[in-house]
């Protein structure tokens, strides 16, 4: 159980983080808002997901898949690592790492 809130977590703030940088560096306040609506959202699904909260997980679950499936379009046109294939793989590994969570419940 704290095993996938603790990967959900990181994520978390690794979104919000990403999102600051991305004002940061591209003025973009689409960036900081998305980073920290989204951020937001995963670290709630953290604290869920350590409560054992189905629904939560399953929001988790949600918004990675979201997330993962834009910059995985990214990715394709761009070839970035930083930030595109990094949040691919995040949002892959917070896929994997919840859902295994939920199958062993």
């Amino acid at each position: 159980m704290m095993h996938a809130a603790l990967v959900v977590g990181a994520y978390g703030v690794f979104t919000v983080i990403g999102g600051v940088i991305g004002y940061v560096k591209a003025k973009s306040r689409a960036s900081l808002v998305a980073g920290c609506v989204f951020g937001a959202a995963l670290i709630a699904g953290a604290y869920g997901v350590a409560q054992d909260s189905v629904p939560a997980a399953v929001a988790s679950m949600a918004v990675a898949l979201m997330l993962g499936m834009r910059f995985v379009r990214v990715w394709q046109r761009q070839h970035r690592v930083m930030p595109d294939l990094l949040m691919v793989l995040l949002s892959l590994a917070t896929l994997v790492t919840v859902g295994l969570h939920l199958t062993r419940r």
